[in-house]
């Protein structure tokens, strides 16, 4: 059961991830980082999470990671991320890596997946122009729809228009749906394939991960039990606990910082 959160608390669950030899941070970025703004590109991270950010990737065995399905290229334009990053990077919802000191570290497609998806854009994007506020969103291995700038009755018709062409002509890709997005996708990692890369990758004795939307699900299912899932907002959840936006996932970070600092003194 998912149990509420309230900032200035304290937690066992957090006061454990604060003692845990090596610690990986894993935050999705949009709702979770960022607020959800009109323009998915206008993204950036709230300054109090990225404070946060910074103080527990600068403390002893303790590793931070975005974790989005936003291509990786696109997740570092908002991330705001450079080359000599200590922040690990999985998009596409953990089909592409970027470790600090590794960089990049994702598997191509072939040719014939390559224009599969071109096929797919070109019909696509069409379909999406004909809807106001609605917004086709390239990625590198499929697309997005967003509908974060339309109403309610315009989604629906959108949403329903894509289903039925990736249906008809590409019935074997994957489909995602989010928070006023629609998505879909060659490949079929999701986020639980990205807890399990940077568990492995750094060597992980605990995770913590957060995340606000319906494919963050995937990774709050494979969490165990020395780990936490943190569920920001509403809706069902696997994570063992909730706060209310991304204001209240910087206290959180906060705390655990504070808390894992006290512990290395």
């Amino acid at each position: 059961m998912t149990r509420t959160w309230t900032p200035g608390t304290s937690d066992p669950r957090l006061s454990a991830l604060a003692a845990t030899p090596r610690l990986v941070v894993a935050l999705d970025f949009d709702g979770t980082a960022s607020p959800l703004v009109p323009d998915p590109m206008a993204a950036r991270a709230l300054p109090e999470v990225a404070a946060q950010i910074d103080r527990l990737a600068a403390l002893p065995d303790t590793l931070v990671a975005y974790v989005s399905g936003r291509s990786l290229h696109d997740l570092r334009t908002i991330t705001e991320h450079t080359d000599d990053s200590i922040i690990a990077l999985a998009g596409s919802h953990g089909a592409q890596y970027w470790y600090p000191g590794v960089s990049d570290a994702d598997e191509a497609d072939d040719a014939a997946t390559d224009a599969e998806r071109q096929a797919l854009w070109d019909a696509a994007r069409p379909i999406i122009d004909r809807y106001e506020g609605a917004e086709f969103e390239p990625k590198t291995y499929g697309f997005g729809v967003h509908t974060r700038r339309a109403d309610a009755e315009t989604e629906k018709q959108v949403f329903a228009e894509i289903d039925a062409l990736v249906a008809e002509r590409f019935p074997h890709w994957r489909r995602r749906a989010g928070n006023r997005v629609l998505e879909f996708s060659s490949r079929n990692e999701g986020k639980d394939a990205a807890m399990a890369a940077l568990r492995e990758h750094f060597d992980a004795t605990a995770i913590l991960f957060a995340g606000d939307d319906v494919t963050d699900e995937d990774a709050m299912r494979v969490l165990g039990p020395d780990d936490l899932g943190v569920r920001v907002g509403p809706g069902e959840s696997a994570a063992a606990l909730r706060v209310e936006n991304p204001q209240q996932i910087a206290r959180l970070l906060e705390a655990l910082a504070d808390e894992r600092a006290a512990r290395r003194e």
